[in-house]
């Protein structure tokens, strides 16, 4: 287990931050105090330095042009992919998985490179997705956390996986990628479009993310608060379909 704080990297909220994203670095502080474990969060504003010796990276959604400027920020970088050769884990939601692929839609609808830290690239859906989100966890996929995901999804990508990655759920309600499934694994970088906070939602997630950390698996520590959202926003998804 590691001493000394577990580092995570909250990357351009100011870019990347929609729909309560920024939550998601609240939720992993919150949870893992939980566990007795100290945290330092780090948060990378445009023109700043980002480290490639964090433990956790978390991108959220946004804007087209956002995101394309936070794209060729990241490649230019290079630190990201550093951290990730070095063992990282990677938590990006939305306009943030998008552009962790080969490539991305900008504003005008044409093909802006991503990182290629996953084997997918993303197109435009026939019509916008909008709503609740509810998948089943694929075990192959993310062994750790055994609970429906819940979210509340706003994109108008569709997202196709290569043979270098495994969707992280089947959708039960919603659009997710597009082909019935949702997000994308490999090794410890996960993207996904579960907006709501994703980690508030689903805290397996992100005992995952901070067991991956410290090198330990974390027993999950249940909150009714948490519980009773998850019962309300998944009984919405159910009533939506």
């Amino acid at each position: 287990m590691k001493e000394r704080p577990i580092r995570i990297v909250s990357i351009y909220p100011t870019l990347l931050g929609t729909y309560g994203d920024g939550g998601n670095v609240a939720a992993l502080s919150h949870i893992a105090s939980l566990h007795g474990l100290a945290a330092d969060i780090l948060t990378i504003s445009p023109g700043m330095v980002i480290p490639d010796d964090a433990d956790i990276y978390v991108m959220g959604g946004g804007e087209d042009t956002a995101q394309v400027a936070a794209a060729n920020a990241l490649r230019a970088s290079g630190a990201l992919t550093r951290a990730v050769d070095k063992g990282a884990s990677v938590l990006a939601i939305c306009a943030g998985y998008q552009l962790l692929g080969h490539e991305f839609p900008d504003a005008d609808g044409n093909a802006a490179p991503g990182l290629g830290l996953l084997d997918v690239f993303t197109d435009r859906l026939p019509k916008r997705a909008v709503g609740e989100l509810a998948a089943e966890p694929i075990r192959a996929g993310l062994t750790s956390v055994t609970q429906m995901l819940t979210g509340y999804e706003n994109h108008g990508g569709a997202t196709h996986l290569g043979a270098g990655v495994t969707p992280l759920a089947l959708v039960t309600s919603g659009v997710g990628n597009g082909d019935g499934t949702e997000g994308a694994i490999t090794g410890r970088v996960i993207g996904t479009y579960l907006h709501g906070p994703c980690l508030v939602r689903n805290p397996l997630l992100a005992e995952t993310l901070l067991g991956w950390a410290i090198g330990q698996h974390l027993d999950p520590i249940v909150e009714d608060a948490v519980e009773e959202l998850r019962r309300e926003r998944l009984g919405s998804a159910t009533m939506s379909k």
